[in-house]
């Protein structure tokens, strides 16, 4: 069958449900010569396909095509933060923006080369999920979807009640996305890549003081 993305997906809403490709069951007779072909069903696998049907091509299972997804080679986002110069103040709000660096990597909004697997060719297009931004100072920002943003708008801001004199500030980010098989439609690839070991922003997290000076004058 030409839609592939269906193919692979329609055997799981089955009862039972399978992991194997949908193939469509087509049949014709040996006389008269030149019989047309006719659908006379659909199968998940081939084990209730009819003995003298000759084996279909391999296909790799959605559970393959996931983990090829989390094999792809993503970027790593760095955080970046506002004031400007990595330096802010005590009871100061203090912004922060995931950024993507310029890089040969995956990012969202990308997507990648032909992956081959078995007789398919897969491509995939990158979406974020999620980041938790780490302050630095012990909290974090929680899971959240927004990427941020620097003054006044962004979303993802904290304030520092004590003078920190190196805050590792850093950036979890979740990727998800889309794929799809042989150019069909792009459908849900259902799964996540948990990047690792994102770098880190070192800010200085400095604390104000008012002084009063006697005019000498």
């Amino acid at each position: 069958m030409t839609n592939c993305s269906y193919a692979l997906k329609a055997c799981q809403y089955r009862t039972p449900p399978s992991d194997e490709p949908l193939y469509y069951v087509w049949q014709r007779k040996r006389t008269p010569a030149n019989s047309p072909w006719q659908i006379v069903g659909d199968t998940c696998g081939t084990q209730s396909a009819p003995p003298a049907a000759p084996p279909p091509p391999p296909v790799p299972t959605l559970a393959q095509i996931q983990q090829a997804f989390k094999r792809l080679p993503f970027s790593k986002p760095t955080v970046r933060v506002e004031p400007k110069g990595n330096v802010t103040l005590v009871n100061l709000p203090t912004y922060y923006e995931a950024t993507w660096p310029n890089d040969t990597g995956l990012q969202p909004g990308e997507v990648s080369k032909p992956v081959r697997l078995l007789s398919w060719s897969v491509e995939f297009k990158i979406s974020s999920r999620s980041y938790t931004f780490h302050y630095g100072d012990g909290t974090s920002s929680g899971e959240v979807e927004d990427a941020g943003g620097g003054y006044p708008d962004g979303a993802i801001k904290h304030t520092y009640d004590k003078p920190i004199e190196a805050a590792k500030v850093t950036v979890d980010s979740t990727l998800t996305g889309q794929f799809r098989v042989n150019g069909g439609t792009w459908i849900d690839i259902d799964t996540v890549a948990d990047l690792q070991n994102e770098p880190v922003t070192t800010l200085a997290v400095k604390e104000s003081k008012a002084r009063l000076y006697g005019n000498d004058s």
